[in-house]
């Protein structure tokens, strides 16, 4: 919890407003010329699996250790599985493995008058039931004449909500695999739910059978096997984000250099996947690997900024220079499944596993955040030779490719031509607001890789409070003042990324989030940050214009839509004076009396630390949508109240704006 008073701190903000303070209005004449061509990826998003938002969150797999796998700082365990009738669990390594990744398995004895017996699994903290169809499928090693028995049923009463009888197919002499469908007949009335396998005790002709790899899908978004859960995967979509940002942040890095996230452990069948010690301090079965991310970006029409290992891993590990190249090689690998034709090494692998025509890939990212966890002397190699090595390396090989840096020119990075900058900022609302020129001068292009209000106005940074509890109001309206400015300077910041993306309410590391989730959908919440990313993502400008008044406390950026011929005005108000409200005269060159437009406004609660709380379904952001014509001069005139961020967009002209 934040140790700090908020009733103080929303007085810091929010004046008290007198009824004799009435603003001169903040009148913006926009020319019709003179801006920049925009980038068309300007929203984005950077999954990093964290507080449990791959695996248990964004991947649809409702089993919780799903395989048993046996990994480093992870070793393999029983945790979520329970016996059933008295069954006895155990793990077992076989002579005759699953597979090289997968080798320990659930061994499940009883003696043969037992009955009916089997396992349970709670799953990621519950598993949410409704009259749908879920795909299920397990492997059996062990002689057993009958059939098994797949059911999900509640923790609470027992009421049993759904089941199928599969028929076995299970020998001694090899592994076998058994699919089949359920489909409950009701929903469960909560998500504390289990799923159950149970079998025959008497038809186990040794006395006890083995189990690996066992798997239930809910409907996945787009249908995909293997795929991702609905409810997240369309929220994340209806933001309109345009960037993805993979594979996530600090996980590319690994807790040392031999636990570095490995894409080609990522690929095939998922008995072939051997997990990951993810660094967020639990296993990751590594179900969502890179063809799940490069579906994801097709499927939501997503440019993929690729982040590849550097030679840093988390406790410092630096990969000295003489032995960089085998990683360099790699990440060629890598850029080659991704883009390469049908025909090359890599480019066949992803065409065997059914994507014959290459993903478009025009960014790579050499590593993340090499300032930090190398410290002084990690940071000296990227820029010594560690950077250079890739950055030439993946230029000869790839000269269409722009090649980013793990950090920006704000953290003394000298990048070389034509490199790109990353830029992660998490910081107070009043910080934000203090960077929204930031980039005005800076010569070298940049991606704001990562970027959240995290910390309320009064702290320190990272020595200060703790994290909020979730995204709030004023850290959200300091969000958008930050991202008008970096979309003043679209032709040096190719886009911008909000971090984390998902967070599950059961177990989390890092509360602030733009959505919320737990087992039952529910309950998945769109923070107030949400709102604002939306809004401005909903309306892209393919041009910036050049407009006439200063800012603050009116934040703003003006431009056009060429494609849909329309002008467009983003902007937002920042604790003005006595917190009144802000009146505001636009108009666009060219825009004639009588245009139409909509202005679109967002507002919040009365505490500026004001949250959307997933457990009481309270939204505090208010959405205002108002139809405006243009007066006589052809200016549009609204107000905004402070700690406001709005977005007008003209009507389509039949003549599009010119370049």
């Amino acid at each position: 919890m934040v140790k700090l008073s908020w009733a103080v701190v929303a007085a810091a903000v929010l004046p008290v407003v007198s009824a004799k303070c009435t603003p001169k209005p903040v009148k913006i004449k926009v020319e019709s010329h003179g801006g920049n061509a925009t980038s068309t990826h300007q929203y984005g998003f950077l999954h990093e699996d964290i507080s449990n938002s791959g695996d248990g969150g964004l991947y649809a797999e409702l089993i919780r250790n799903r395989a048993f796998q046996n990994i480093e700082f992870h070793p393999a365990s029983l945790d979520a599985w329970s016996p059933v009738n008295g069954a006895s669990l155990s793990l077992n390594v076989l002579d005759q493995l699953l597979s090289s990744a997968l080798q320990y398995s659930m061994n499940v004895a009883a003696d043969s008058s037992a009955g009916q017996v089997g396992f349970s699994n709670d799953g990621y903290w519950g598993m949410n039931v409704k009259k749908q169809t879920y795909t299920g499928s397990f492997w059996v090693k062990g002689d057993y004449e009958g059939s098994f028995t797949a059911s999900l049923q509640s923790n609470l009463t027992g009421e049993v909500f759904g089941s199928t009888e599969v028929e076995s197919k299970a020998t001694s002499s090899e592994w076998t695999e058994h699919t089949y469908q359920l489909v409950p007949t009701k929903d469960a009335p909560n998500a504390n739910n289990t799923f159950i396998l149970t079998f025959d005790a008497a038809g186990a002709k040794a006395g006890s059978l083995d189990f690996n790899l066992i798997s239930l899908f809910p409907p996945t978004y787009r249908g995909r096997k293997n795929g991702l859960r609905i409810d997240l995967a369309e929220a994340i979509e209806s933001f309109h984000p345009t960037l993805l940002r993979i594979p996530g942040g600090n996980m590319l890095e690994g807790l040392t250099n031999t636990t570095r996230w490995d894409w080609k452990e990522t690929l095939g069948p998922l008995k072939d996947r051997p997990g990951y010690p993810n660094v967020w301090g639990y296993p990751q079965t590594n179900g969502l690997g890179l063809m799940e991310y490069l579906e994801l970006s097709e499927d939501m029409n997503l440019e993929i900024v690729l982040a590849v290992y550097s030679g840093l891993a988390l406790n410092g590990d630096i990969v000295p220079k003489e032995k960089l190249q085998p990683f360099i090689d790699d990440a060629l690998d890598e850029v080659e499944f991704i883009s390469g034709a049908a025909d090359t090494k890599w480019g066949s692998v992803r065409a065997a596993l059914g994507h014959p025509a290459p993903f478009k890939l025009q960014f790579v990212q050499v590593g993340n955040e090499d300032w930090l966890a190398g410290g002084e002397v990690g940071w000296q190699t990227y820029q010594d030779y560690r950077f250079p090595m890739f950055f030439e390396a993946i230029r000869v090989r790839y000269p269409h490719i722009h090649v980013l840096s793990s950090g920006s020119v704000f953290d003394g990075h000298n990048i070389p031509a034509p490199g790109l900058g990353d830029y992660h900022v998490y910081a107070t609302p009043n910080s934000l607001v203090d960077q929204f020129d930031l980039f005005d001068q800076t010569p070298v292009t940049h991606i704001i890789g990562e970027a959240a209000a995290v910390h309320p106005n009064g702290g320190a940074g990272w020595d200060g409070p703790e994290l909020m509890a979730y995204p709030f109001w004023i850290g959200t309206v300091g969000e958008a003042v930050s991202m008008i400015g970096y979309e003043r300077n679209t032709d040096r910041i190719i886009g911008s990324c909000y971090a984390p993306i998902l967070r599950s309410l059961d177990r989390w590391q890092w509360a602030v989030t733009m959505i919320h989730f737990a087992a039952d959908p529910a309950k998945t919440t769109k923070s107030t940050s949400w709102y604002t990313w939306e809004l401005f993502a909903g309306h892209l400008m393919t041009h910036t214009l050049p407009a006439s008044a200063s800012y603050d406390p009116l934040y703003y950026v003006t431009g056009k839509n060429q494609d849909k011929g329309t002008f467009i005005f983003k902007g937002a108000v920042y604790n003005s004076t006595a917190g009144a409200d802000v009146p505001v005269s636009l108009k666009f060159d060219g825009v004639k009396a009588g245009t139409q437009a909509e202005l679109t406004l967002l507002t919040g609660p009365a505490d500026p630390y004001g949250y959307n709380d997933p457990f009481t379904g309270v939204n505090v952001v208010k959405t205002t949508k108002q139809h405006l014509a243009a007066g006589k001069d052809g200016s549009f005139k609204f107000s905004m109240p402070n700690l406001s961020v709005a977005v007008l967009e003209t009507e389509p002209s039949e003549k599009k704006p010119k370049n």
